[in-house]
């Protein structure tokens, strides 16, 4: 620090004003920040309600987008829950949709019921996708019809989802949506899954181009890239605890990511508190990327 800096330092100690009684009282000073303290966290926890809002959420039914589903019921929001699986319980009060998203005319359906039913849309979470190891491999070897059905889930489900959910976006004067990526669409792998990488960089793109789009209707389009997350689709670490173990030992904040992890990211970006936000990626890998 520099002696003119250090000066204005002492100088701004000097004029700040005191809380009352911390002097005579310094116990006074613990309930004033105790008091500071509570009101910040109320004004985050009314940042953070959606009381009367609605969501559609996709891939309900598994880790990610049935943890991100509940945590939205939690906080007040009407839920439009989809998956071509049966939706387990737990989502008590949801709209729950059984379809597949790659037919449109199931999803524009979908749509129409979860805006009759919470007379608005608010929020859309693609939270549905396939990672099919063994089967997704190099480009030079995939089967191709596989490949298009990779695609079709990962990738056209968005298209979908995105083009009937905009209309009611607007009608209901803006809204916000959260697209599930991967890491792996940011790096090559020696491993390849090819279908599954270029499916997720795809959704980035499409991310993207929806954000500049539509931010003049108040429509604003996120997403995020979780690592290696323990959840159904890394259903092979409960046969092989070592691999998963493994996989802790590469990230640098030590664990493997929980599917609460990714719903507090995804919560977040839907929220008030991220309404400057749009047009981006959020990664949440535990530090895997920032790895030389």
């Amino acid at each position: 620090m520099t002696q003119d800096a250090f000066s204005i330092f002492v100088v701004a100690l000097m004029i700040t004003p005191r809380i009352a009684g911390s002097e005579s009282n310094p116990a006074s000073l613990g309930s004033g920040t105790e008091s500071c303290q509570h009101r910040h966290a109320t004004e985050w926890d009314i940042a953070m309600s959606f009381e009367g809002q609605s969501a559609f959420v996709t891939g309900a039914a598994g880790g990610i987008g049935g943890n991100i589903a509940r945590d939205l019921l939690t906080r007040g929001a009407r839920v439009t829950a989809v998956d071509v699986e049966p939706i387990p319980a737990g989502l008590d009060g949801a709209l729950v949709l059984t379809g597949d998203l790659t037919d449109e005319a199931f999803v524009a359906e979908a749509m129409a019921d979860a805006v009759a039913t919470h007379g608005r849309l608010d929020y859309l979470v693609n939270a549905a996708g396939v990672l099919w190891f063994g089967r997704d491999q190099s480009l030079v070897d995939i089967d191709l019809d596989l490949w298009d059905r990779i695609m079709a889930i990962n990738l056209k489900s968005m298209v979908h989802t995105v083009r009937h959910a905009v209309p009611a976006m607007r009608a209901a004067g803006g809204g916000a949506m959260v697209h599930f990526s991967s890491v792996q669409a940011l790096r090559g792998d020696d491993r390849p899954q090819d279908a599954y990488q270029a499916s997720k960089a795809g959704m980035i793109a499409l991310s993207k181009s929806i954000a500049v789009q539509f931010g003049a209707d108040g429509i604003r389009s996120n997403t995020i890239l979780p690592g290696s997350t323990d959840s159904p689709m890394q259903a092979r670490w409960d046969e092989h605890p070592g691999a998963k173990a493994a996989t802790a030992a590469h990230v640098p904040l030590g664990r493997v990511g929980s599917t609460q992890d990714m719903a507090n990211a995804c919560l977040f970006l839907l929220s008030d508190r991220a309404a400057y936000i749009t047009g981006t990626e959020l990664i949440v890998d535990g530090g895997v990327t920032a790895r030389p």
